[in-house]
């Protein structure tokens, strides 16, 4: 595995969003949701494409605050052109768990 500096670890902007929306995304390749998440005043609302069907269901993820990369250039997935990474991990049987803080804060916050 490579080392990173401190410094390249800074640049990397993740912050916690709240979720606003979500709705399934039929033209992805591999099952999917688009979803819009609120990163507060510096970033507002910001969508991106996220495969965490098999897990979660729509209502369930509205108000949910999950980490999100947001200082990466947008990617066009499909119709849908993503402007954040939806951070989660894999589990044994390949299924995404998002990454989200264990306690509320504020839509906004950095990682440290």
């Amino acid at each position: 595995m490579d080392k990173i500096t401190r410094e390249h670890f800074e640049a990397v902007e993740l912050r916690v969003g709240r979720i606003v929306d979500v709705q399934e995304f039929p033209e992805a390749s591999k099952p999917a949701y688009k979803i819009w998440a609120d990163f507060g005043d510096d970033y507002g609302i910001l969508k991106s494409s996220a495969q965490i069907t098999a897990l979660y269901d729509p209502e369930e993820l509205i108000g949910r605050e999950i980490i999100g990369l947001v200082n990466i250039p947008p990617r066009q997935i499909g119709p849908l052109r993503s402007e954040f990474l939806v951070t989660g991990f894999t589990n044994e049987r390949g299924e995404v768990v998002l990454a989200m803080p264990e306690r509320p804060v504020e839509p906004g916050a950095r990682l440290h």
